[in-house]
């Protein structure tokens, strides 16, 4: 799994672990392939000619009000990528066998304006991948595990 390290400076979720992305625009006209497509190249440069879409994931509503359309593709490695220093600090992978394994899913609760949320968390060496990103994980391992594959 190919995820980003936001930089610190960003108005949203700085610092945080998170996957290419970003909101639609005119040009993607509504289309959330085309619009993950670009932002995966404007983040890591990773053309959307490398990349095979495999599907979708539901809509991922997160605790800050973001609508998320996690889009999941495949690619060959090596990759050869350029980060935007604007919006990406580091990259890294995380193997998908240790992403789909739940004994690496935590669930913890935090609280938020006196209300107790659930939030998953993934440990992966150093870094802490959390929040929606974690949960979009989570997904993914539920509906390959339910599917078998």
């Amino acid at each position: 799994m190919l995820l980003t390290q936001r930089t610190a400076h960003l108005a949203h979720h700085p610092g945080q672990i998170s996957f290419p992305g970003g909101r639609l625009e005119d040009r993607d006209q509504g289309d959330s392939v085309a619009c993950a497509l670009r932002e995966t190249e404007e983040e890591v440069g990773l053309s959307p000619g490398e990349v095979t879409v495999l599907g979708r994931l539901g809509d991922y509503a997160t605790g800050t009000g973001f609508i998320v359309t996690p889009i999941v593709g495949a690619t060959s490695a090596p990759l050869a990528l350029t980060l935007d220093p604007f919006e990406v600090a580091d990259v890294f992978e995380v193997p998908l066998d240790f992403v789909l394994d739940t004994a690496n899913h935590s669930l913890h609760r935090r609280e938020v304006d006196g209300r107790s949320r659930p939030y998953w968390a993934i440990a992966w060496g150093e870094r802490l991948i959390w929040g929606a990103t974690a949960g979009i994980l989570v997904n993914l391992s539920e509906v390959l595990g339910r599917d078998g594959q």
